[in-house]
């Protein structure tokens, strides 16, 4: 048989695998469904989920006829899945807090797992939201950085969407990009979970077709291994290079799920030949493919964040992919990737996988930049309070920014980071945020002095360079003269990203916000896949929740 045939033979068996799981799906399944009239449900962050009454005759099936389409019972998400609780940032006072510090998140696993919870029609966990995420999920084309630089930068003031009286502060950095033909050879361990809980058509039977897409890109120059882990943790593939495609693939599809999950034993086995195949100078890094339940060795989050600790350092970085439903753990895996040098996103499709893996392969795989911290002063003559949507998990201390032995977040090739600032400016006058005050004259407190300065901020960025000592200090200042009076479509897509991720975690700064906006603001824009997607979870969430 020759190449070509063995490798389509091996993605055939694969998606037989993942069809006769969907099939099977149907088969003696069972309806929760009794009759009559929906009880008003709620969500558990508020979000009121409203059925109309149902006339009992014209219902024969769990699914009602809604506007044209079918309406399914809302489900709660499994208990066994687990995600990190976080408190969500406020407005801050720049004469108190004039300086904003957080650690740069390119991870896009909450928006991609959010996609996977509203079209099963299930409730969403408001500690699966996180907004940066929802924001960095999206492309801005922000243009290159100038030659010789790192990263580029990129700033947009306009209106509040929804919240008037305030503005909105669009923050980019954009990673240089990097040529196919310039990217440096890659010394990659695919570490696979193949335990028992693996065994369904969206874990392993994907993981299999995920790599598979990505084997498919490597060449000579390429070193590929595989671990997989289960009760314990077998090496299935050493070394192998990246033309032997046959060897590859054969080795993924040998794979099978069956008893515990040794994480830890695992993880020891995949750095232990990362480090022996070790390319100076090249991409030397363990994918991580996982439903993230773990229960042999290190298994709790302080446990593994440890243990990924305890090898960052070797000079092998991480990237985390999550897998399936019904035990996902959201919480250990962010964290393994936080704290490891890596990226984490989540694979619900072959779409997604095949976005990650070869779309964006460069800012995956091609690390640029180590301990990417950004630090926004604001001027507390022309800002009154701001508030950072988003980037609970990644917040730092002030004097973090200047801490070259803080972690904090890696971009890669190609990479942005977005972040947006809901901002009031000073001097509202006889109104507090947008509203009228009766006793305006009553108030005592002088407005700050204007220091002659007119810019709103001074934005920093710190970094190390890959294969570089030391960190590089970078700022700019900005002002009035980044207002515009019609949005960008990159703000306009940004802010209805941070509108959706507040309304599902029914976030109290949502102002005015609603899924209709969310559906038609996206509608507007220059049409893609993924803003025609936006539009569709829109409407999901939209019919789950008002």
């Amino acid at each position: 048989m020759n190449t070509k045939l063995t490798r389509y033979a091996a993605m055939a068996a694969a998606c037989t695998l993942m069809m006769s799981a969907f099939c099977s799906c149907g088969e003696g399944a069972t309806s929760n469904y009794n009759g009559g009239t929906y009880k008003k449900d709620e969500h558990r962050n508020n979000n009121s989920i409203v059925h109309e009454d149902i006339d009992e005759a014209t219902v024969c099936a769990p699914e009602y006829d809604c506007d044209g389409g079918y309406y399914e019972r809302p489900t709660q998400a499994s208990r066994n899945e687990s995600y990190k609780e976080y408190i969500e940032t406020g407005f801050k006072d720049p004469k108190a807090e004039p300086l904003s510090t957080f650690s740069a998140d390119v991870d896009t696993a909450s928006y991609s797992n959010i996609r996977r919870l509203l079209e099963d029609g299930t409730i969403i966990p408001e500690d699966a939201v996180r907004a940066e995420e929802f924001i960095n999920y999206f492309d801005y084309d922000y243009p290159d950085p100038e030659e010789g630089r790192v990263f580029g930068d990129y700033v947009e003031l306009a209106d509040c969407p929804w919240n008037p009286a305030n503005k909105l502060m669009m923050i980019g950095i954009q990673g240089k990009r990097m040529p196919e033909k310039e990217a440096p050879p890659s010394n990659i361990v695919f570490l696979i979970d193949s335990s028992g809980s693996m065994a369904s058509y969206d874990k392993l039977p994907l993981v299999q077709t995920a790599f598979s897409m990505l084997a498919e890109k490597l060449t000579e120059k390429d070193r590929i291994s595989i671990v997989t882990y289960a009760g314990h943790s077998d090496t299935i593939l050493e070394g192998a290079s990246g033309k032997d495609k046959d060897e590859i693939l054969n080795a993924l599809y040998s794979i099978t799920a069956s008893g515990g999950t040794n994480g830890e034993g695992g993880i020891q086995q995949a750095y232990k030949l990362a480090e022996r195949y070790f390319i100076e100078g090249g991409n030397n890094r363990v994918i991580l493919a996982t439903d993230g339940d773990l229960n042999i060795g290190a298994s709790s989050e302080s446990e593994l964040v440890k243990l990924i600790e305890s090898k960052r350092d070797k000079g092998v970085y991480l990237s985390v992919l999550g897998f399936g439903t019904g035990n996902y753990k959201d919480d250990k895996l962010e964290a393994i990737a936080d704290n490891g040098n890596g990226n984490y996103s989540y694979i619900d499709s072959v779409d997604e996988a095949h976005r990650v893996l070869v779309q964006e392969m460069a800012g995956t795989l091609y690390t640029i930049a180590k301990d990417v911290k950004i630090q926004v002063e604001f001027n507390p003559s022309q800002i009154k309070s701001y508030r950072l949507i988003g980037y609970d998990n990644r917040l730092m201390n002030a004097e973090d920014f200047y801490d070259e032995t803080k972690d904090a977040g890696e971009v890669g090739a190609g990479h942005s980071v977005t972040a947006l600032y809901e901002v009031e400016l000073a001097q509202t006058g006889d109104t507090y945020r947008g509203v009228q005050l009766e006793f305006s004259s009553e108030h005592t407190a002088e407005p700050p002095v204007d220091n002659g300065r007119s810019e709103l901020c001074k934005l920093s960025v710190t970094y190390k360079p890959v294969g570089e000592d030391g960190d590089i200090y970078e700022s700019q200042l900005f002002g009035m003269e980044k207002y515009n009076s019609e949005p960008s479509e990159s703000i306009k897509l940004a802010s209805a990203a941070a509108e959706f991720a507040m309304l599902l975690r029914n976030s109290e700064f949502k102002g005015s916000s609603s899924y209709d906006y969310v559906a038609r603001t996206a509608k507007s824009l220059a049409f893609d896949d993924k803003t025609e997607e936006l539009i569709s979870l829109a409407r999901l969430a939209e019919k789950l929740y008002d």
